[in-house]
């Protein structure tokens, strides 16, 4: 079979991978904690249930509108614009199977062959897939442990070339769990307004903040102009399988947006859309006890993580991971990883998975029950302790 050169720059998420060897072994009678997939355990909001099957029910069988149903985009832009200090209009929104595309669907409408794209290490791997599927140079800046997994601004500025077109900030971060402060956001604004460098904001797990509340980079100066900020229904309402992203996108860049859309999916499926509209109505009900209980896991999975011998995990500032430091233990992240998985009956991700700068490091989602969190740190002290 003859592939496309552009195939060989495509990469993978590893911990889909991780997930059907978990399940392989799981076929076999082994039992298997499941730390790989950052994938909420909460049911999806009733109430999205309800409408959604009631809009099958009335006929929301059809297609829709490519960007989206109008009356989702309004919503979206009414609540999620104030919670973020800009104004947001329902022609800025462009809703997606999923929050992938908009990440895809910006690099394709803003970076030409050659033109370089500053991204996270560690970081959500598909960014750096993308950026070389499509022509474009990663490069990546660093995100590292003894700076509380925030950017270092100098660094950064040094990335900086007259071929950088677009700048991809995560925060919260996936893998590290690190939070960007309001503070270095306006610094980040300001250095990249002086190059009218764009911006691709990630912010999916902005609702999963421990201490303080969530600031995007878009509120900052005419930053919103130049910015496309990411978000869903995934992972605050637990409606993961809905496949319900959206962008943010600057009025001028959504009928682009809009055009990949029609021609990639056409449209995202009315029904989970009527979903997604209910779920934003119960959000009152159903985030606040969620994130109480994320914040009880996270102070679980940190201290019996730190209290591992040669285990180090710092304290994630948002999103649901932590990113133990096992570099004191023998062999590379991907082979502890391995062995845990093999030999101690959790599945976890190498950190190399986000990164060669996740070197030493494991991700380890507490998307799950806090026992089986318990019964996943006794596991892997176990094991670990037979490593040496």
């Amino acid at each position: 079979m003859r592939l496309t050169q552009r195939m060989s720059r495509l990469g993978t998420e590893t911990a889909f991978e991780v997930l059907a060897r978990a399940q392989a072994l799981e076929r076999q009678g082994r039992d298997i904690v499941h730390l790989e997939i950052g994938e909420p355990d909460f049911p999806s909001p009733e109430s999205a249930i309800e409408a959604a099957s009631a809009g099958l029910r009335s006929g929301l069988t059809k297609y829709t509108t490519s960007p989206g149903l109008l009356e989702l985009r309004a919503r979206v832009a009414e609540i999620e614009g104030p919670r973020r200090g800009i104004s947001v209009s329902p022609e800025q929104l462009v809703i997606t199977p999923g929050g992938k595309p908009i990440i895809f669907y910006t690099i394709l409408a803003l970076v030409q062959e050659g033109d370089e794209v500053l991204y996270p290490d560690p970081g959500f791997p598909i960014y750096e897939s993308m950026i070389g599927f499509a022509g474009g140079k990663p490069v990546p800046y660093p995100l590292r442990e003894d700076n509380g997994f925030r950017i270092d601004h100098a660094g950064l500025a040094s990335r900086i070339t007259p071929r950088t077109r677009l700048f991809i900030l995560n925060s919260p971060s996936n893998p590290t769990g690190g939070v960007e402060s309001r503070q270095s956001l306006e610094a980040l604004a300001e250095l990249l307004a002086e190059r009218e460098i764009w911006i691709l904001s990630a912010e999916i797990y902005s609702h999963f903040i421990y201490e303080g509340s969530h600031s995007s980079i878009a509120s900052f100066g005419d930053t919103a102009s130049r910015t496309v900020i990411l978000d869903g229904f995934s992972k605050t309402y637990s409606m993961t399988g809905w496949r319900l992203g959206y962008g943010i996108v600057p009025a001028d860049l959504a009928p682009f947006l809009t055009q990949l859309v029609i021609n990639s999916v056409s449209c995202t499926p009315a029904f989970s859309q009527k979903g997604a509209m209910a779920a934003l109505e119960t959000r009152a009900q159903t985030i606040p006890p969620m994130i109480e209980e994320f914040r009880s896991r996270r102070e679980a999975i940190v201290a019996g993580l730190n209290a591992l011998p040669g285990v180090r995990c710092a304290k994630p500032g948002g999103a649901f991971y932590a990113f133990p430091n096992i570099s004191s233990f023998r062999g590379t992240s991907k082979e502890i990883a391995d062995y845990l998985l093999i030999e101690g009956g959790v599945a976890c991700l190498p950190g190399t998975s986000f990164g060669l700068e996740g070197e030493g490091y494991l991700r380890l989602s507490f998307a799950t029950s806090m026992n089986r969190i318990q019964e996943g740190l006794a596991r892997m002290g176990s094991a670990l302790a037979r490593l040496g």
